[in-house]
């Protein structure tokens, strides 16, 4: 006989903090004292008292109190999933109708305690707390999700910096009549003519450039990295400052940002220079 394989119980953020708990399980005794004194459900419309809002809000403190205790002690549980939140809303319920039940009977309808007469008040506590209880369920659910993944986005935006900067290496390009020190990330294209270069690198967001007495194929030397490569006998391109490429299989032209000329990529340097290219921009 085969067993069905069993629903995935997807994990559940939690209120850890004294304060959330304690805001929210407030906010779940006023949401009920609120559903009772403007739907006035289950007899409540035809209960008259002068002290009628009065003698009703003990069920937000017995509610709120349930619902407080319940999620401070869930916050030091670990592995809580939906299944398990649906489960600790039932026992809050049905713990907040025994309570419930009893002020009313006491106090507000002083009629004599028995099963049935308890029977009725779980069904008006389920009636009343099932909406309730979706609301917060869904409300919460998307709070803590949207507060959780901007924590793991604050944690993880200084790690991604810090890791492109170990990226980072700077380049020292010495010529017979020049010197230039700039970072891998400055680094923009070369354009050789002749004896001559010229560097097109970024200084403070801006793009610089500078001619040089070099070889093309000696700057390559200096310069040459994973993302910094020779696409043509005249260019010496940064691939990751390319924006846009178009072409075909006869040649391809690479865009780069604030470069009013596109760059060129020969035959020859197509196979290794528009795979890297889909790599780093797919």
């Amino acid at each position: 006989m085969k067993h069905l394989p069993s629903l995935p119980l997807y994990s559940y953020p939690k209120s850890e903090s004294f304060a959330e708990i304690l805001l929210s399980s407030l906010g779940a005794g006023i949401t009920v004292y609120l559903f009772l004194i403007i739907f006035q459900p289950f007899g409540t419309e035809s209960f008259h008292h002068p002290q009628k809002y009065l003698l009703l809000f003990p069920y937000t403190i017995i509610f709120g109190t349930v619902f407080f205790i319940s999620n401070l002690y869930v916050s030091r549980l670990n592995d809580w999933n939906i299944g398990s939140e649906l489960l600790k809303i039932f026992i809050i319920l049905f713990l907040g109708s025994i309570l419930a039940y009893f002020y009313n009977s006491l106090v507000i309808s002083k009629v004599s305690l028995s099963f049935e007469n308890y029977g009725y008040m779980f069904l008006y506590s389920l009636a009343v707390g099932i909406p309730i209880s979706t609301i917060y369920v869904l409300s919460r659910y998307i709070y803590l999700k949207k507060s959780h993944e901007n924590t793991a986005r604050n944690i993880a935006t200084p790690l991604v910096t810090e890791h492109k900067k170990s990226k980072e290496t700077i380049l020292n390009i010495l010529s017979n009549n020049a010197e230039i020190v700039i970072s891998t990330a400055d680094f923009l294209c070369v354009q050789s003519m002749e004896n001559y270069c010229t560097v097109y690198y970024l200084e403070n967001g801006e793009v610089k450039k500078q001619l040089l007495r070099i070889s093309l194929s000696n700057i390559l030397q200096q310069t040459e990295t994973d993302l910094i490569k020779k696409c043509h006998r005249s260019f010496i391109v940064n691939l990751e400052k390319v924006k846009n490429t178009k072409g075909n299989a006869q040649g391809y032209k690479l865009t780069l940002p604030n470069i009013d000329f596109e760059v060129p990529v020969s035959r020859s340097f197509i196979s290794a220079i528009i795979p890297r290219l889909q790599e780093i921009n797919p």
